[in-house]
């Protein structure tokens, strides 16, 4: 069985669902940007950034931000 890479304390994970209904597991946010662990608004703002440079990427737009919640821990 492969081993996980051990996770990196620089970033908190995100679940992101959009109004579409779709769903963005783990997504990454630098705690440095962040004003603490419950600060899911600037994480918010970020990971919209972060859609936007995805679809001009990819040319695909995504979907607005619905809700955003911290990613659990097993």
């Amino acid at each position: 069985m492969a081993r996980k890479k051990p996770m990196d304390g620089d970033f908190l994970m995100f679940n992101v669902v959009y109004e579409d209904g779709s769903l963005s597991s783990n997504r990454k946010v630098p705690t440095a940007e962040l004003d603490g662990v419950k600060d899911t608004a600037t994480a918010r703002a970020i990971i919209e950034a972060q859609d936007r440079e995805i679809a001009e990427k990819s040319g695909r737009p995504r979907g607005r931000v619905k809700s955003i919640d911290r990613a659990g821990r097993k």
